[in-house]
This record gives structure tokens, sequence and C-alpha cells, in this order.
């Protein structure tokens, strides 16, 4: 006859494997539709963006429509602002910028050639004409880059088309999603639908809002140090400071290094070090304040689980799949700890099984 500690032990090893198959086949599903899956993915970051302000709008009596039309409109006018503003500035700086670029370089090699190295002349000239070569033809590739890219903008203008829409209905009908999920269900299985759906919600929405005004924050105080300190395209890097905050631990660090660079090449070692001092201070008060304050405990990772998704995330979709790999890792453990409440609910641990008739009880 089979224990009841078996029984428990059968039970969570049927859920680890359940998971296990389940992850393999989400992901050649995913893999395979790809594109579909994309555009449902963005359209739920953004509804979960979106879906404060809306909500505040449908209390005070607009329709749900014009809500919805209203936040999607101004959010998408707000990214159109930022992009208007940035690509001129890059336009502008990205030639200066690679001749300040070659001007570093050169006296580089000239700290090379000096004691202590003293590093011939031979070994520094292939590599220092590569990198001259590199940086020049990449200056002029930025600089045209906003035009030759009109082609790759076309080819995904169905993508976003399809993210807007979704993303209207997502924010418009969002509280009836769950009911009607519930009906097609049916009764028992629509239940905890539902609720994991319903915490999703609420996790996604806590982890995009709370790494929004984080990114904020982060990007208002470091830009601001930039644009002080005249470092070239500050308005850029600040932009690029507040999306990198979107992936957590890479992004800041990548962001942060972009600036140092472009500080060195452009305003020399001395502001190079201040900007890098003030990264480090922002950096600070995020991690040991702002994140602890405002981030909720259900929504910790382990830093390890965090450096694993955005490492895969980006290895197989890019850009794109490091910024969803977290909120993705944290919907994953949504659903594993719904699961492991239910079996919680409906078996007894063995360290937790009362005595039987056969086993003496100590008093």
């Amino acid at each position: 006859m089979i224990g009841k500690g078996a029984l428990w032990l059968a039970k969570w090893s049927l859920c680890l494997v359940a998971i296990a198959a389940g992850l393999w086949v989400a992901g050649i599903v995913i893999a395979d539709l790809w594109v579909v899956v994309l555009p449902v993915l963005l359209a739920v970051v953004i509804a979960t963006v979106l879906w404060p302000p809306t909500r505040a709008m449908t209390k005070r009596g607009f329709p749900p429509a014009a809500a919805a039309g209203i936040s999607l409109l101004t959010f998408f006018a707000l990214l159109a602002g930022i992009v208007a503003v940035i690509v001129p500035s890059v336009i502008d700086q990205a030639p200066d910028l690679g001749t300040k670029t070659t001007d570093g370089v050169n006296q580089v090699r000239h700290w090379l050639q000096g004691p202590p190295l003293n590093i011939r002349d031979e070994q520094l000239d292939s590599a220092s004409q590569a990198i001259i070569d590199k940086v020049q033809s990449s200056a002029q590739t930025i600089a045209n880059g906003v035009f030759t890219g009109v082609s790759a903008v076309t080819s995904a203008l169905v993508t976003f088309v399809l993210v807007l829409f979704l993303s209207f209905f997502f924010v418009k009908d969002g509280p009836k999603f769950l009911p009607w999920l519930h009906r097609v269900a049916g009764r028992r299985s629509g239940h905890h639908l539902e609720n994991v759906l319903a915490r999703v919600w609420a996790t996604l929405g806590g982890f995009i809002r709370t790494q929004a005004l984080v990114s904020l924050i982060d990007a208002v105080f470091i830009g601001f140090g930039l644009v002080i300190l005249d470092v070239p395209l500050a308005l850029v890097l600040t932009v690029i400071t507040f999306l990198g905050g979107f992936i957590p631990m890479v992004g800041a660090l990548v962001a942060g290094a972009l600036a140092v660079l472009i500080a060195l090449v452009g305003n020399g070692f001395t502001t190079a070090l201040i900007v890098l001092a003030i990264i480090l201070v922002v950096q600070q008060i995020e991690g040991n304040v702002l994140q602890p304050m405002l981030q909720s405990r259900s929504m910790n990772l382990h830093p390890v689980i965090v450096l694993l998704a955005v490492t895969a995330g980006g290895s197989l979709w890019g850009i794109i799949g490091a910024f969803l790999a977290v909120p993705a890792a944290a919907v994953g453990a949504v659903v594993i700890r719904y699961i492991g409440e239910q079996i919680d609910a409906k078996t007894v641990s063995p360290l937790l099984e009362p005595p039987t008739e056969t086993q003496p009880v100590l008093e």
C-alpha cells in the first residue's frame, strides 16, 4: 500500500514534469509563432502601463473606448515626440563624435608609445587604423541610418499596427476578458484560470510601473549630470538610460558604460571619471533605496534567475527578448507558485503527516 509520503512526492514530481514539458512545448510554439506572439506580448506590456489612466478616466464618466483611445494616442504621441527630438541630435553630432573618437585613439596611441609600456609603432599601426576606419564609417552610417532605415520601418509597419489595435482592445475590454475566459473554460478550470491571470496581470503591472518610475529617476539625474558636463549626445544617452532600466542588471550596465565611453571620447578623462561617479551614485541609490521601497515582494526574483532570463531572452530574440525576459520569468514564478499552492491545499506533506494507529504518540 502506497503511503502518503510517496503519494505526496509522486504528485510533486508529476507537477515538475508537467511544468518542464509545458515550458518545452511553449518554447516551440513561441518560436514558430513569434511573429504573432511578439505583438501580443508588447500589447500586454503597453496595456499594463495604460490601464491606470484609462481606469481613472472611465471612473470619471468617459466611455471605455474614448478613455482607451485617449491613453493610447497620448502614449504614442510621447514616443513620437521623443524620437523627433533625439534623431536630429544623433544626425548632427555623430560626425563630430567620430572625429573626436579618432583624436582620442591617436592620443591613446601616444600614451601607449611612452613609458612605461613603450609599445612599438608597428604593433599599433594595424590596430589603430582599423579602429579609426571603423569609427569613421560607423559615424557616417549612424548619420545616414535614419534615412536608410525607412525600409526596415516599412517592413515592421504590420507589427506596429497589430500592436496598436491589440493594445486598444486590451485596454478597452480588459475587465471583460477574465469573465469571458471563465465562461469558456468552464466553472472549475475557469476559476483557476481567472485567479492565475489576475495575479499575472497584477505582477506585470507592478513590475512595469515600478521599473518605469525607477528608470525615470535614473534617467533624470544621470541626464542632468550629462547636460551640465556638456557630454555629446546627452539627450540620447538619457533616453537609453531610461530604456535600459527595463532590462535589470544588464541594461543599466550597458547604458552606463556607453555614457562613460562617449564622455571619454568627447570631453576627456576627467569628465569621464565624473560621469562614472554620477552613475555609480545613482545606481547605488536605486539599488539600496528605491528598489526595496518600490518593488513588491511578490515580484522579487533571485539575481541569478534575472541574469539567466535576460541572457536567454537576449540570445534568442535580441533586445526585445531581453526586455521581455524578466516579466516572463516573473509570470512563470506566479504560475509555479499558484500550482504549488493548489498542490499543498490538496495533499499533506509527509513531515506534517498525522500519526496513525500503529505509531506511538509521544506525550
